[in-house]
């Protein structure tokens, strides 16, 4: 608050005779004088008036600035369940805290939170809060894990619907993994597109979701498919589906073989290409993606690809079987679906990784392949 500028108690400098020395007109008469005078005084004591009631009302003004926030007194009374959104700031807590009936005031829980460094930590999410509480117990119960109610999940890129499950049933307070799997088992309730044909996997869309207590595990899944329908509109992988002259779900199919295929976001155009490359050419695509796929499904994790695993009896296997898997081997992200209606430009047959960073190496002729396939077993494998 800046200070106002002090009055200026100096009189003008005027004559103590009332008149203008440096004329020869005649003195004011008495009357007049007396009047003037009336007119001097009155304006002297409505200034001080005038003064005094300034300083009041800077007062008054000063004590309510230094007043606190209005806030509860108690430890608050039943429940309240507060959502914290992402990127919500203390005041903005505080605003929602206030229109529930949490705290008293925002500007109470503001001051709380500002002298308090913990409220810069303040997780998204829902909490169980009490009404009417005083605002250092409301910002306190942010840091408790009992009041923090578990409604978020992250399902990375390339999830199986399998791992998807039980990431939610881990994440998700009330939601079991069974009624998971039975949401699953009933498709037409999720809002699958048509070309599905009634398949999961591939649509429940990887991304961060936030679940409002009561929410069913039907509606969880259905937000996914809803999140992976916008994605497919934004990349057009419906009419680019017609394009290629291939139906939507294997387009999708061949954004999961991307996704499933590298790890490094320049690639998978070339990784893309390939798939098509070798559909074109009727050549089998033999990816150990597909192989992990369908041990994957029956429980059991293969981190390294023998070759008795090749023999392996399903339609998911690429080395026995031409042309691409029945449907998606995992839920492809955004990059990865551009990537399967946007190949890039090359010749390329072939590729394999040759560093522990993810690179691959790409080539047309199997000679070079080979090549690069010992570079892999060298450089990865520490097989030199």
């Amino acid at each position: 608050m800046t200070d106002r500028e002090p009055y200026d108690h100096e009189a003008p400098d005027v004559d103590h005779d009332g008149f203008d020395t440096g004329h020869d007109a005649p003195p004011t008469p008495p009357r007049r004088r007396r009047k003037r005078l009336g007119v001097v005084v009155v304006l002297s004591v409505l200034a001080l008036i005038g003064g005094g009631a300034a300083y009041g009302g800077r007062a008054i003004y000063d004590r309510l600035v230094d007043a606190p926030a209005p806030d509860f007194a108690g430890p608050g009374r039943g429940e309240a369940l507060i959502e914290v959104p992402t990127g919500a700031t203390a005041g903005a807590i505080g605003v929602i805290l206030a229109e529930r009936g949490v705290v008293k005031s925002a500007a109470a829980f503001r001051e709380a939170a500002v002298a308090d460094d913990r409220s810069l930590k303040i997780q998204p999410g829902f909490y169980r809060l009490r009404l009417e509480m005083k605002a250092v117990d409301a910002l306190a119960l942010f840091f408790d894990p009992a009041a923090r109610i578990r409604g978020r999940f992250t399902i990375p890129e390339g999830t199986t619907v399998g791992k998807t499950l039980e990431i939610i049933a881990r994440s998700v307070d009330e939601m079991p993994l069974a009624q998971l799997q039975a949401a699953v088992r009933n498709p037409t309730a999720l809002g699958l597109p048509a070309y599905a044909n009634g398949r999961v996997e591939g649509f429940l869309f990887p991304a961060t979701y936030d679940v409002e207590p009561g929410t069913t595990a039907v509606e969880v899944l259905a937000r996914m498919v809803a999140r992976y329908e916008v994605a497919a509109a934004e990349t057009g992988l419906v009419d680019r589906a017609a394009a290629l002259d291939l139906t939507p779900l294997q387009v999708l199919t061949v954004a999961s073989l991307v996704e499933a295929e590298t790890p490094k976001a320049d690639q998978r155009g070339k990784v893309s290409r390939v798939v098509y490359n070798r559909l074109e050419k009727g050549q089998r695509l033999e990816f150990d993606s597909t192989i992990k796929y369908i041990f994957a499904e029956r429980g059991e994790v293969k981190t390294r690809i023998l070759f008795r695993d090749l023999d392996v009896e399903s339609p998911y296997n690429t080395y026995r079987r031409a042309g691409l898997p029945p449907g998606p081997i995992n839920s492809p992200g955004e990059a990865s679906m551009q990537a399967a209606v946007d190949p890039e430009p090359g010749p390329w047959l072939y590729f394999v990784v040759i560093d522990k960073q993810g690179n691959s190496a790409f080539s047309e002729s199997y000679e070079e392949f080979l090549r690069n396939r010992e570079r892999y077993r060298c450089e990865v494998l520490g097989e030199c």
